[in-house]
């Protein structure tokens, strides 16, 4: 079993790329919870939002981990969530300190697409989204995980998915 995180700010494309990649590697995509939450709940987010957040997205990668098919294709998830936390209140609940269904290759998405707003979206400035980026990366690095990074335009930024993943061994059914 293989699960594989699309890690990284708002409006770079993990959603746009996470259903192809799924598709093409033969396994399951896993939508993003924070965002499903936000349709739900409005973005006036507390601690405690961000807690339920993390928890419901870890409970949806249980079951997609348990269930299959693999790899599971993630929309991020609660390390993600920490970010947010980072990036909101400059603290975290203690609960995102303690999570550990950390996926087995995470791919961080750079900031260099142009910004889309889309209603659940807070951090659009060019220093925000790379303050987002910055603190992405630094999460990933202080959990010791493996990730490639992903930059580029259209078809190529699809194709530097591919690449990182062969680059983890995990090989596409079909692009």
């Amino acid at each position: 079993m293989t699960s594989i995180c699309l890690h990284g700010p708002e409006s770079t494309g993990k959603s746009t790329v996470g259903p192809r990649l799924a598709r093409a590697l033969g396994g399951c995509y896993l939508g993003e919870y924070g965002r499903d939450y936000a349709e739900a709940h409005g973005t006036d987010f507390t601690m405690a939002d961000l807690v339920a957040i993390g928890q419901g997205h870890d409970a949806r990668l249980a079951r997609a981990m348990a269930e299959g098919p693999w790899p599971v294709v993630t929309d991020t998830d609660p390390l993600m969530t920490a970010v947010w936390a980072d990036m909101l209140f400059a603290a975290r609940d203690p609960w995102f300190a303690t999570w550990n269904r950390l996926s087995d290759v995470y791919l961080l998405f750079a900031p260099d697409l142009p910004w889309v707003e889309d209603g659940t979206r807070l951090f659009g400035t060019r220093a925000a989204r790379q303050r987002f980026f910055d603190l992405s990366r630094a999460e990933l690095d202080r959990r010791g995980v493996a990730y490639r990074l992903i930059e580029g335009q259209g078809e190529s930024r699809y194709a530097n998915c591919i690449a990182a993943l062969e680059h983890f061994g995990i090989r596409p059914h079909l692009c």
